[in-house]
């Protein structure tokens, strides 16, 4: 990605959690993943990594570190799409469809769907 670092899966499964309970320490994003849990250190690396990364920023208590996202998940999703669609479809938006009708096998209540979203989007840029 251009101006935003990629996240490793684990670094996204964390980003998910914050997003989603805003803020929390380390115990409270633990609590968010499903059976086996994965261990503090190992959560609290994760955070730290985050950290460094500049998508996450804390507010200290003592000893303890209540963290928080600095990056809004829609910012983060945009750049992803974004990179995703300059890598693997040429920079295409139209070759990005293509692949999703055909390869996803859309039901034609989906492909209706994405039409009027599409034809919305027609009439808003007309204006």
């Amino acid at each position: 990605m251009n101006t935003m670092k990629e996240l490793t899966k684990a670094e996204e499964q964390v980003m998910q959690i914050l997003w989603n309970i805003g803020e929390g320490f380390v115990k409270d994003v633990i609590e968010h993943y499903d059976e086996p849990k994965p261990a503090y250190n190992t959560v609290s690396t994760i955070i730290r990594i985050l950290e460094t990364k500049g998508f996450v920023n804390h507010k200290a208590f003592g000893k303890t570190h209540q963290y928080f996202p600095l990056i809004l998940k829609e910012q983060y999703s945009k750049e992803l799409m974004g990179s995703v669609v300059k890598n693997y479809f040429s920079n295409s938006l139209h070759q990005l469809v293509s692949f999703f009708a055909k390869e996803e096998k859309m039901s034609v209540a989906e492909l209706e769907e994405i039409r009027l979203l599409m034809e919305e989007e027609i009439e808003k840029q007309k204006k």
